[in-house]
């Protein structure tokens, strides 16, 4: 249990002090479909230079939290791997 408390807390340092609260909140799918929803607002180019430029920011935003919830489940998922005695566990498992 400790080794998953430094696992949240490595996640949450990575992720930095430049994601918003909202933003660190939203789980993948959600963060994901807001960033695709500004790039097609932004590739449209409607709307005045301040908004893009905004858009553009909340969207780096959820480029970074998106990355790192990424990287936290690739960790989990080695870590799963590893517990289980590796890659030829899982083939063992009949699961490739």
């Amino acid at each position: 249990m400790a080794a998953r408390k430094s696992d949240k807390a490595e996640t949450a340092g990575s992720q930095g002090s430049d994601i918003p609260p909202d933003v660190a909140a939203l789980g993948f799918e959600e963060a994901l479909a807001e960033l695709e929803s500004i790039v097609r607002r932004l590739e449209e180019g409607s709307g005045r230079l301040d908004e893009a430029i905004a858009a553009y920011e909340r969207g780096a935003a959820l480029k970074k939290h998106c990355e790192a919830k990424l990287q936290e489940a690739q960790g989990r998922v080695e870590r799963i791997v590893l517990g289980s005695g590796g890659p030829s566990g899982l083939a063992d498992a009949g699961l490739d």
